[in-house]
Formats: structure tokens, C-alpha cells, sequence
């Protein structure tokens, strides 16, 4: 695996678009790390860290630049549960959910770096675009509603005029926003919109709920803070131990990889390029390790982030390295400035976020796609929203595949004629695999055939084990009936699946020199000298 530092992508991006797109993306950043910390239940310092070493990692070492990653909604209900249960085995007063945290990600990361040591990040590849539009759709309504909480103070919804200014200033954010672009994109949308609604709440001194009151409300004190310290774990290293992390590094190493790699082949769409998905999947692992000993919560990539930065520009992985950097900036230096902006321009910035991550052109091919593309769409969609990422996506891949394999089980067929020499040609078209044996079977009228039968595969492929199965039984049809069958234009690949059957494999030479093959049958070397008819 290569590892080549472009911080800038020449051809689509600059210097000052990344570092202002990075700065953008940082704002956006601490709202979404302190969420995601009141989720899983830890302090918002530990999700801002997390956010930190992730977004810095990534950036620098992973396979998609451009791509942001932090702290996640996805990881974070995985972790709540983990964080409770290690809680309860800690001593009276103590703390030590976080602390199994901390181990869960070390050993999910290894877990992650592993995956894409053996370069099993290709496996995205095997998700179609139906789950990939499930997926957009998903998690744009996941960030949607995650966005409705902000219009909460206190546990209750807000009312009268703190609505109507709350609903005012994201209206304005959006408007900046949507018409900026059309004037100039020599600075970001987003930013700007961050900025002028900050200022007008400000020096109008408009009273509405900014980060700070934000984060009070959720029992925490601020997002100033220090360095992060290197700590290994403090848990007890036995096997209990394990059998507790096990489980929930497992999920959440499924469920940041599935994320990550989704979120690359998006951005992957958006820039007309291509990641590394191996690369990335060694990143997420080694900024998971690193979020363990040194106090993060972990994550993986962000679509809305990743969204924010490819649409303002943000292209090299400076813009990631601006993003990080300033994130940290933010919690030595800035923590008081950063608490004062108001939460309605952040949210104004995120339902930009959902319009455009939404997947509208879903509603013009309703009436234009198989009925089983649709389906897979809406249960995508429908899982991430009410579920996770990862069961979605499985459920997903699961779905298409039946459907595929159902679909590929109709299509074998054969075309059967009898040649001047008496023997019988069976030409058969479509893939043999497990759900097109027995249409297979059905094909042959082993009684009524000759003594030469010749089973062309010319057209078709033999798949798995159960098309080997399938070979034999009608090879030991044909000979219980003292018929001789003969098996012909066997790829390389299929010849290597059949050399367990019990059939004479009988390749023309003239047409497939590469296709040599001998079988022992009946104890008998049978050698490629000559063609089937003689």
C-alpha cells in the first residue's frame, strides 16, 4: 500500500479554497462532537477530542481526500450501552464506562487496520446503487431530525418568539446560502453564513440558543480544555474484560467502516474521482487506536461534513488538516468565541446539508426502475432511520442479491440439436449456480437421448459447488443409462470448480487451446488427442 501526501488536488482545488472550507467545516464540527457525546454519554471534551485525532488522521493518512471524519451519531448509540454496562462494573461512585470506551476502541481499530491490510475494502464495491441511494436518503433524514433537537431547551420544545428567532435565523443561513453562490464562491457559503448571523446575533444581542447554552443544557460546563494526554485504558486486562469489548468493537468497527467507505464512494461521485477504500480502512483503524489511549470517543467519516467541505470547496486533504487543526484551536484558545454562535446558523448550515445529500432524482424513477430496486431503496432508507447504517446496508446487499440470484435462476436455457453423427448437443446459455440447477436438470431427457451426449458450456459458466453437484447427478443419470456425456468450452476458472466431477471433461483443442484438461474417470487417464466426433 503507497502512501503519497497530496495535500492539494491541483486540478480541482486551491490553498485558500481548502483552508476556508476547512474552517467551515470546523464550526460545523463542534455542535455535531458535543451531540454525539450527550449521546453516548460521556463529556463533550471527549468528543471533541475525538473529533480532533479522527478529522487529523484521516486527513493525512486516509484514502479519500477531502472526506471528513469525527465523531458519529452511528458509533455513538453503539457506545452508550458500553459506556452504561462498564458503569455498573466499576465501584461505588466510579466512572469506568469510559474506560471499557477507550478499550473497545483500540481493539476496533485493530480490527478496522486489519480489514484493510488484507485489502477487504474492495468489498464496497459489491453494494449497488440502490443501497447507495437508500443509504443518502437514510442518512439525510438522520441528520434532519437529529437537526429538530436543537429546537429543544430544556428537554421541551421551544415556542412563541424563541421559535419564530430560531426559525428566522435558520431561514437567513439558508438564503445566505442558497443565493451567495450565485453571486460569488470566492468565499464559502456556509462560512459566511456562520458569520453574519453570529454577528447579528451578537451586537443585536438577540437572545436564542448558542453553543454555549447548548451545551449547558446538556449538563456540560465548556469546550475549553488542554491538550489530550496519552492513558492506557484503566480496566482490567483478563478475559471478562474481553468478552465485555469484544462484541461492541466488532459492531463498531462494522458500522465506521460501512459508514466511511459508503461516504468515500459518495465523495467519490461527487469529485469525479476515486479513493482508496484499503487505505482509508488503515486510517479510520489507526485514528480508533489513537482515540483510545488518548481520551477520544472515536468515529469515522461524516457524510454531512464531508458535504460542507466538497461543496465549498474543500478538495486536498489540507481542507481535513484545516478542519482538525482548528477544531483543536477552538478548545486551547477560542472556546469562549466558538460558545457564542448561535445554533440556528449551524442548523441553517446542516438542512443545506440534507437537501443536498437527499437523493430527490429517488421520486422521477420511481416508474422507471425494477420494482426490486425501489424496494431496496425505501427499506434502505427505512432502516437507516429507524436502525443503523450497518444493519441497513446488510439488509440491503441481502435483498439485491436474492433478487439477483432469483432473477440469474430464469435466465439458463439450452438449445438442443442432433449433429450428423448421431450425437446430441445441449447449448447452454445463462450462469449454473444454486438457484439454476434444477431448471438445469429439467433440461436434459436422459431416457430419449443417444449413446454421445455433448453438454456445451460455450455460453455459460459453472458458478459454485452446487453446480458441481448438479454436473455429477446428471453425469450418473447418463451413466446408470450406459450413455457417455461430455463436457465442452469449460473456462479456466470452471474447469478448476469441476475437477471433482465425475464427467469426462471433453474441450475442444482447435477452439480453446489454453483449456487442456485431464480427469481420471473410471480409473482411466483420458488425455485431450482428439475431437469428440471420432
Amino acid at each position: 500500500m503507497k502512501f503519497q501526501f497530496k495535500f492539494i488536488d491541483k486540478k480541482q482545488g486551491s490553498i485558500k479554497d481548502d483552508i476556508l472550507s476547512g474552517l467551515t467545516v470546523s464550526l460545523a464540527l463542534v455542535p455535531e462532537a458535543v451531540a454525539f457525546a450527550f449521546v453516548a454519554g460521556v463529556s463533550p471534551i471527549v468528543g471533541l477530542y475525538g473529533a480532533f485525532m479522527m478529522g487529523l488522521v484521516t486527513s493525512v493518512f486516509g484514502g479519500r481526500p477531502g472526506m471528513i471524519s469525527g465523531a458519529t451519531g452511528a458509533m455513538a448509540v453503539v457506545m452508550v450501552s458500553l459506556v452504561q454496562q462498564g458503569n455498573a462494573l466499576g465501584a461505588a461512585g466510579e466512572m469506568q464506562g469510559l474506560q471499557y470506551l477507550f478499550a473497545a476502541l483500540v481493539l476496533a481499530g485493530i480490527i478496522q487496520s486489519l480489514f484493510g491490510v488484507f485489502r477487504l475494502g474492495k468489498f464496497i464495491r459489491l453494494v449497488p446503487h440502490s443501497v447507495m441511494m437508500g443509504f443518502v436518503n437514510g442518512l439525510a433524514i438522520v441528520i434532519f431530525l437529529s437537526q429538530l433537537n436543537m429546537f429543544k431547551m430544556g428537554g421541551e420544545w421551544l415556542s412563541g418568539t424563541p421559535l419564530f428567532i430560531m426559525l428566522g435565523l435558520v431561514a437567513l443561513t439558508m438564503a445566505i446560502m442558497y443565493f451567495l453562490p450565485k453571486l460569488s464562491k470566492a468565499i464559502p457559503a456556509a462560512l459566511v453564513g456562520i458569520l453574519v448571523v453570529s454577528a447579528i446575533v451578537i451586537f443585536g444581542n438577540i437572545e436564542t440558543e448558542t453553543v454555549k447554552s447548548f451545551i449547558q443544557a446538556g449538563g456540560g460546563q465548556g469546550i475549553k480544555a488542554g491538550l489530550p494526554n496519552f492513558n492506557v485504558p484503566v480496566i482490567p486486562f483478563n478475559f471478562e474484560t474481553l468478552k465485555l469489548i469484544f462484541p461492541f468493537s466488532l459492531i463498531l468497527a462494522a458500522v465506521g467502516l460501512i459508514e466511511s467507505l459508503m461516504t468515500l464512494n459518495l465523495v467519490d461521485e461527487l469529485t469525479e474521482t476515486r479513493g482508496s477504500g484499503n487505505r482509508e480502512c488503515v486510517a479510520q483503524g489507526a485514528a480508533n487506536i489513537i482515540n483510545g489511549f488518548f481520551g477520544g470517543m472515536g468515529g469515522c467519516a461524516m457524510i454531512g461534513q464531508s458535504i460542507i467541505n466538497i461543496k465549498s470547496g474543500g478538495r486536498g486533504r489540507l481542507s481535513g488538516i484545516i478542519a482538525a487543526v482548528s477544531l483543536l484551536m477552538f478548545i486551547l484558545f477560542a472556546s469562549a468565541y466558538i460558545e457564542m454562535i448561535p445554533i440556528a446558523a449551524l442548523v441553517g448550515v446542516m438542512f443545506m446539508v440534507v437537501i443536498g445529500t437527499f437523493a430527490w432524482s429517488t421520486f422521477k424513477i420511481i416508474n422507471k426502475i425494477p420494482v426490486s430496486d425501489l424496494i431496496v431503496i425505501v427499506l434502505v432508507t427505512g432502516l437507516t432511520v429507524i436502525f443503523d447504517l450497518a444493519i441497513a446496508v446488510l439488509a440491503g446487499v441481502i435483498v439485491s442479491a436474492l433478487v439477483f440470484a432469483w432473477e440469474n435462476a430464469t435466465r439458463i436455457r439450452a438449445r438442443k440439436k442432433v449433429d450428423e453423427h448421431g450425437i446430441k448437443h445441449y447449448e447452454i446459455y445463462g450462469p449454473l449456480f444454486f438457484g439454476s440447477t434444477t431448471l438445469f436438470n429439467s433440461k436434459f431427457d436422459v431416457q430419449d437421448d443417444p449413446k454421445e451426449v455433448i453438454v456445451d458450456f460455450k455460453e455459460s459458466r459453472i458458478m459454485d459447488q452446487s453446480a458441481i453437484e448438479a454436473i455429477n447427478k446428471l453425469a450418473e443419470r447418463y451413466q446408470k443409462e450406459g450413455k457417455t456425456i461430455h463436457l465442452r468450452h469449460l473456462s479456466n476458472d470452471c474447469i478448476k470448480l469441476v475437477k471433482k466431477a465425475e464427467a469426462i471433461c471433453d474441450v475442444n483443442v482447435v477452439e480453446d487451446p489454453n483449456y487442456f484438461v485431464a480427469i481420471d474417470n473410471y480409473n482411466r487417464v483420458i488425455k485431450q488427442s482428439q475431437t469428440p466426433f471420432n
